[in-house]
C-alpha cells in the first residue's frame, strides 16, 4: 500500500511541476496528440503502461 501511495505522489508531483513550469507546452502536446490517429494514441498509451510496469517490477526487486 505504501508503494502505491508513493507512486501516486510521484505522479502528482511530476504532473504539477510540468503544469507549473510549462503550461503552454502541455497545450502543444495535447494538440499534437489530438492530431494522431486513435491507433497511434493507443500504442503510445500501451507502451507507457508497459514501461511503467517494467520499472515497477525492477524497483520492487524483480518480483522477489
Amino acid at each position: 500500500m505504501t508503494l502505491l501511495i508513493v507512486a501516486l505522489a510521484g505522479a502528482l508531483i511530476f504532473e504539477g511541476l510540468v503544469l507549473a513550469l510549462a503550461p503552454s507546452r502541455i497545450e502543444d502536446a495535447l494538440r499534437l496528440l489530438a492530431g494522431l490517429p486513435v491507433s497511434s494514441r493507443r500504442t503510445i498509451g500501451l507502451a507507457g503502461l508497459a514501461g511503467g510496469v517494467v520499472l515497477l517490477w525492477i524497483a520492487t526487486g524483480f518480483g522477489g
